[in-house]
């Protein structure tokens, strides 16, 4: 080979081999770029998987709404859009809170715990510290992936919430609450007089408020922002929306009033204290007494009654202040469906107890019957409670009651039989994709996530069977004292004397007063100060108490041998088939 042909031979090698090089860069250069687009489009699956297993959550709450709407046959109040949501959900007709007050109750539900183990009971006590480091449902989708925000009032604000609505635990942001709400017990309703007032009765001109609004229109402005700020993000979130209303004062609208005329307004069908119903009972709606037009009327303490004509004004503020919440709510669901999000966004709507509006002669909350107990409760879940196949359409259209026709909804997935506020925990997780929390054992101090409520996941796949006399819902209520006094409504945790135990199943609702030690929340069982039981399906209204001492004495003896470890839960119930299995004989017999 001569030196020509060699130089060649190299020249050509060394091409050839660039040439390889050069093509094995290449095939690897479009191996990383097709690795990386599987990977991308991996993660896009993996998100839009996570986005249809992992709903957003939207968590609606009024205060201290009743279920005085529309889709609970309520044929006064005008609620169209709660309706609307109401007629796309499954709705539970017998809801109960576990405590008729703000703080306690709203504890309880958000960490599914009762007042016995949150012992919080009144304003003044921070489960955290109180009782036990226990995780709330927004912590739970926070600790999951999910960014958890809080409008307007979820928890109670102040102590009860440690002055941070329990941020940063249950938060990613800092919750918001609506400038105005400042100005909500100042001196700005106008009374006959034309002067401003401290009152109970608040209709107003918006545009002459501070800043020309109110706090519930600033937390619907402040959730709608924030759903646009995630329209396009591919994270869940989780978002906590609290009304102010229908609770006290009623500074509301005052165009809303024009819904419910003075003139077609009704006393409630038993505004009597009734004869057997145990003073430890009764709640003297101090906080009612001591806005400026309620104190003009010079009521007496504590059993009243208020004149008629001011009741049937308390009503029709209460019905319009619910007509005003729903316009906020309706003003929200719409948003959700103009953003694209309501295909994938469960929807819970509820409250945090109802409010007596003249039952048994008392106002306010601050007891253990239905009408301060039973609340709204209903999910909304795409593609369960309403056809994956009618999504995409317009689902929560606005409706302007004040401008339309009265509308009304039909829906058949309605649940009958009883379920509690503590419920809502391990529903809401199990129906968001997320494993719900296991059940508490019956001391649970110690474990900072578990559930004293139930899952009722299972009820959203199959009809309601009929009555459940197995289904219970407890709720309580302390006093200072076996009398009305003036701190009775709430007492601080100090001074509180008896502890009212209430069971509600779906033929009774039974009430014991039993002895309580603040200092060490032991209940005595054995001390009884009064009792409570009504037959529902001949007194709905809870109006005709017919607790025998003589028969309960009866039943004690019965269970005395009772090991002492059976829940106080327990052993009542126990006592509540003692007492009404001769009942259910004798009308048998009839």
């Amino acid at each position: 080979m001569g030196d020509t042909d060699r130089q060649r031979f190299s020249f050509d090698g060394t091409l050839w081999r660039d040439n390889r090089e050069r093509h094995r860069h290449t095939e690897m250069f479009l191996l990383v770029r097709v690795w990386l687009l599987l990977l991308f489009l991996h993660t896009l699956t993996l998100a839009a998987l996570a986005r249809r297993g992992r709903r957003n959550v939207l968590f609606i709450m009024a205060d201290d709404l009743r279920p005085s709407l529309g889709c609970y046959g309520d044929s006064v109040v005008k609620s169209p859009n709660i309706d609307q949501l109401a007629s796309k959900s499954q709705v539970f007709l017998n809801t109960y809170a576990q405590q008729a007050l703000c703080a306690p109750s709203r504890a309880s539900m958000l960490t599914s715990r009762r007042p016995d183990t949150t012992r919080v009971y009144d304003f003044n006590s921070y489960w955290r510290d109180q009782s036990g480091n226990y995780t709330t449902l927004p912590q739970y989708f926070k600790s999951s992936g999910y960014f958890t925000a809080s409008v307007g009032k979820i928890f109670h604000p102040g102590i009860s919430s440690n002055f941070s609505d329990d941020y940063p635990y249950s938060w990613s942001i800092p919750a918001y609450h609506p400038p105005s709400f400042h100005y909500e017990k100042k001196k700005l309703c106008k009374g006959d007089d034309g002067k401003l007032h401290v009152n109970l009765l608040c209709a107003v001109n918006v545009t002459e408020q501070p800043g020309g609004t109110l706090p519930d229109l600033e937390s619907t402005e402040e959730a709608v922002r924030l759903l646009k700020s995630w329209a396009n993000n591919d994270a869940p979130f989780f978002l906590a929306v609290g009304f102010h209303k229908p609770h006290i004062p009623f500074r509301i609208p005052q165009e809303y009033l024009s819904l419910y005329p003075i003139e077609n307004m009704t006393l409630a069908p038993d505004p009597n204290v009734p004869e057997f119903l145990p003073p430890v009972a009764y709640n003297p709606w101090t906080d009612i007494r001591g806005r400026d037009d309620v104190q003009k009327l010079n009521v007496s303490f504590p059993y009243g009654p208020i004149p008629k004509d001011f009741q049937l004004r308390i009503r029709q503020h209460y019905f319009a202040a619910v007509s005003y919440m729903d316009a906020q709510v309706g003003r929200l669901l719409s948003s959700l469906d103009a953003l694209g999000l309501a295909d994938d966004t469960m929807v819970v709507f509820t409250s945090d107890h109802g409010w007596s509006l003249g039952e048994h002669g008392e106002w306010a909350k601050f007891s253990n019957f239905n009408v301060a107990t039973q609340v709204p409760l209903m999910f909304y879940v795409p593609g369960i409670t309403i056809p994956r196949d009618q999504l995409g359409e317009s689902t929560f259209p606005f409706i302007d009651i004040l401008t339309q026709p009265k509308y009304r909804f039909k829906n058949d997935k309605v649940r009958r039989n009883v379920v509690e506020l503590v419920d809502v925990f391990p529903t809401v997780a199990s129906m968001a994709g997320l494993r719900a929390p296991e059940h508490c054992a019956d001391v649970s101090f110690q474990e900072e996530l578990c559930t004293e409520g139930d899952n009722l996941a299972h009820t959203f796949r199959r009809r309601e069977r009929g009555k459940d006399e197995e289904a219970i819902a407890y709720s309580q209520y302390p006093r200072p004292a076996d009398t009305p006094q003036v701190n009775s409504d709430v007492p601080d945790l100090k001074d509180v004397k008896v502890m009212g135990y209430s069971l509600r199943s779906w033929d009774y609702r039974y009430t014991l007063w039993l002895g309580y030690n603040p200092k060490t929340f032991q209940v005595n069982v054995s001390d009884v100060h009064a009792g409570e039981l009504y037959i529902l399906a001949d007194d709905p209204g809870e109006d005709k108490n017919i607790y025998s001492d003589l028969e309960q004495s009866v039943v004690i003896k019965k269970l005395s041998t009772l090991p002492r470890p059976v829940t106080l839960q327990r052993r009542m119930k126990l006592q509540l088939l003692y007492l009404t299995a001769g009942m259910k004989m004798n009308r048998g017999k009839a």
